[in-house]
């Protein structure tokens, strides 16, 4: 008399469960930012989240081009070059300040997910800009 071989667990679950696009193992390690921009946007489902990534994003590239303005306005004379630098780091830091606070504002409260900067924090950071300019073009909803 044969007997069928018992499948296990995992392969029960294995052959019943549906694969997303985008979807990946728990610990799967992300490479690139086309391969992480699906996740990354799975974490960013709430409306309001997204919102504050944008406005977040938007107020830190002001700053950084605020750094960059006073370097250049120190470089053409009209400021000193010691005060223009310091001014332009503390422009540097705030932009990154302001742009994560806005942005883990979003995903405590709204989103209620913990930011992939933890974890991914280059791609998490260049997946800020790709939807930056997403939300910007009309590509992903306002």
């Amino acid at each position: 008399m044969s007997s069928t071989p018992k499948k296990s667990e995992k392969d029960l679950m294995m052959s019943t469960m549906v694969v997303q696009k985008g979807w990946r193992p728990e610990d799967y390690q992300y490479r690139t930012l086309n391969e992480f921009f699906p996740f990354y946007l799975s974490q960013h489902a709430n409306t309001t989240c997204r919102r504050l990534h944008f406005v977040g994003t938007t107020l830190g590239m002001l700053l950084f081009a605020s750094a960059i303005l006073s370097v250049a306005w120190a470089l053409l004379g009209k400021q000193a070059l010691g005060p223009a630098l310091g001014q332009a780091l503390v422009f540097v830091l705030l932009a990154h300040v302001v742009g994560y606070a806005f942005a883990w504002v979003g995903h405590f409260f709204f989103e209620h997910n913990k930011p992939a900067t933890f974890k991914y924090p280059w791609l998490s950071y260049r997946g800020d800009y790709r939807m930056w300019w997403q939300i910007l073009t009309g590509k992903i909803a306002w």
